[in-house]
């Protein structure tokens, strides 16, 4: 049979899949045909080797109906039933007849009678195991894929992003790197034993058309109703938790990939969900107090609730994050090793949101975060001098850090008795205050000037725990505070703040997906020095962390599905301190799959 081509020379889809289906039938008839002749074979075989069911298999498998696998299974499972039969054929012949009425000639047949509905109930059976096992292997369908297929999906973005930054000629040009002192062998603060200035970050020089990228790519694996699980990579310039943005250059050299997110989720019931391993930021909440990029370790439940009248749903979030544990194995060249210490995040957070009417609609949350241990300690007197390997309390400088937090230094260095003076002094940082943070957050997204969406966002964070006397009595070695100090008992040019808070307007379609959507928006932010920590929002306004304030205006515009062309200005300055005004723009291509 010829099957019709298209202009072409190809097979025409329909009639192709219409082929496939009448394979797909005719083969169950088949397999329903053969199970009777396999009956028909235990009684009687033709003289030829190779009986009818063993043809049979043989023009299956030729003509591509059976796998090559499972047709040669098959084929020899016939073969041994045909030689089976063989013998019970000779076997009957060879008894004598009892009787005239049942004797059997030479060349009679004995064959069973099978009713019309057992033959039936047959063909139905063996016609619905052929099918099922068609429709698992995927060949009885071409274009149906296996069953576990369907439960996993392929996800991910890619971004190409032009960014530069541009610094004001009248900033101050001494800003201390504490985040690169505390990765290092610290500073030696003794003016008498070390003349060179600390690492600086750079302030005045601007940094233009720097070409980056973002690409992540996940799986994600729909493991029943209830149980889910995810996978994805990242590209990333280092280890930051809040950016995976690549920096390009650095001769060619191949870029780096990161395990971004791992976990594991078991739905209760259609309100409770829980969630362990590392995954994407739970809880509503702006790019002030944790960036886009952010992802979080540990145990996360969930609770979303949708009421009645279906306009009203609460939910809530509580998570137990381990933010870092210290080595048990410190310090590594004593006998004596110091006890294990973790830090931790417990964030708890509630919220609804109403739909007042088709156009409005609103959201609210309320949260609390605790972020345990983080503070600096002062060390007991540690004798560097005579070889001591560090001091106790190393362990209390963060792990990440960015900038803007007021910071004490740790180490009680005892100094050498026969030449004090010029007893080498190496610091690291910590934390001065602590983090209790009242984080309220709203949204209200409305249609305005003849139906273009209009969200208006909203958020206020307050440190509970910020205490300014009670950072001065636990920093008795000294604090760094922007570019000021103060000693013990001396409070200095120290300054400092609890309170952030930003509002952003949104005009235009919020995710623009489909070709021709947009947006516009601008928004501003105030973030005093201590209102949170400076290590994990946002890593673009004011080049990351706290004691910063701003404006930012963006846009976005859909030129193909899925793939938009985005641009962002950032003008801010510090809030305390010497003078530090950065802008910066970034353009740039987003695309997700």
């Amino acid at each position: 049979m010829n099957t019709p081509l298209d202009k072409n020379g190809s097979a025409r889809p329909g009639k192709t899949r219409k082929n496939s289906l009448c394979r797909a039938k005719a083969l169950a008839g088949v397999s329903a045909v053969a199970l009777l002749m396999t009956s028909l074979a235990h009684a009687q075989t033709p003289p030829s080797s190779e009986t009818a069911m063993v043809r049979l298999i043989r023009g299956l498998i030729e003509s591509g109906a059976l796998k090559k696998d499972v047709g040669a299974a098959l084929l020899a499972q016939a073969q041994t039933e045909a030689i089976a039969a063989q013998q019970a054929q000779r076997q009957a012949a060879a008894v004598p007849a009892t009787s005239g009425r049942n004797k059997i000639e030479p060349g009679d047949v004995r064959v069973p009678y099978i009713s019309a509905s057992v033959r039936d109930q047959i063909r139905d059976e063996v016609k619905g195991e052929i099918m099922a096992q068609a429709k698992s292997e995927g060949w009885a369908a071409p274009n149906e894929t296996p069953e576990w297929s369907k439960r996993i999906r392929i996800e991910g973005d890619m971004r190409v992003r032009g960014e530069s930054r541009f610094y004001s000629g009248n900033n101050g040009n001494i800003e201390t790197d504490w985040k690169g002192i505390n990765s290092g062998s610290g500073y030696d603060v003794n003016s008498n034993t070390n003349l060179a200035l600390p690492q600086l970050l750079n302030t005045r020089q601007d940094r233009a058309n720097q070409l980056r990228i973002r690409a992540r790519l996940g799986i994600f694996a729909d493991i029943s109703e209830n149980t889910q699980a995810g996978l994805r990579l990242a590209s990333g310039s280092d280890d930051s938790p809040v950016s995976t943005t690549q920096t390009l250059g650095g001769g060619l050299d191949k870029k780096n990939v990161w395990l971004d997110q791992a976990w594991l989720s078991y739905k209760f019931n259609e309100m409770l969900k829980v969630t362990g391993g590392r995954f994407g930021n739970p809880f509503f909440s702006t790019e002030m107090l944790f960036s886009n990029d952010l992802n979080f370790d540990g145990v996360v439940a969930q609770f979303n609730k949708t009421l009645e009248n279906k306009d009203l749903s609460v939910f809530g979030t509580l998570g137990l994050v381990p933010l870092e544990y210290s080595s048990d194995n410190s310090p590594s060249r004593s006998q004596n090793k110091l006890s294990s210490q973790n830090k931790w995040l417990i964030g708890a957070q509630v919220g609804g949101q109403w739909k007042l009417d088709a156009e409005n609609r609103l959201r609210g949350a309320v949260g609390y975060y605790d972020f345990k241990n983080i503070t600096g300690r002062v060390s007991d007197s540690c004798a560097l001098y005579a070889g001591a390997d560090g001091c106790n309390t190393d362990w209390s400088r963060p792990a990440f850090m960015q900038r803007g937090n007021t910071l004490m230094l740790l180490r009680n260095i005892a100094l050498d008795p026969t030449n004090p003076a010029n007893t080498p002094q190496p610091q690291y940082v910590g934390l001065a205050s602590k983090f209790q943070l009242l984080d309220l957050n709203a949204r209200w997204d409305t249609r305005i000037a003849g139906g273009y969406g209009f969200r208006l966002d909203g958020n206020f964070i307050r440190n509970l725990a910020y205490d300014e006397n009670e950072m001065l009595r636990r920093a008795t070695v000294g604090i760094v505070n922007n570019g000021g100090t103060a000693q013990p008992g001396v409070r200095g040019n120290f300054k400092s703040g609890a309170n952030a808070y930003m509002m952003q307007a949104t005009l235009g379609n919020p995710n623009p997906a489909v070709v021709g959507e947009w947006n516009v928006l601008a928004g501003y932010r105030r973030i005093e020095p201590d209102a949170l920590p400076d290590a994990y929002n946002d890593s673009t306004f004011h080049q990351g962390g706290t004691n910063a304030k701003g404006y930012y205006l963006g846009g976005n515009y859909a030129i193909d599905k899925n793939t938009l062309f985005s641009g962002r200005w950032y003008a801010t300055k510090s809030v305390y301190g010497a003078p530090v005004a950065i802008d910066t723009l970034q353009l740039e291509l987003n695309t997700r799959f």
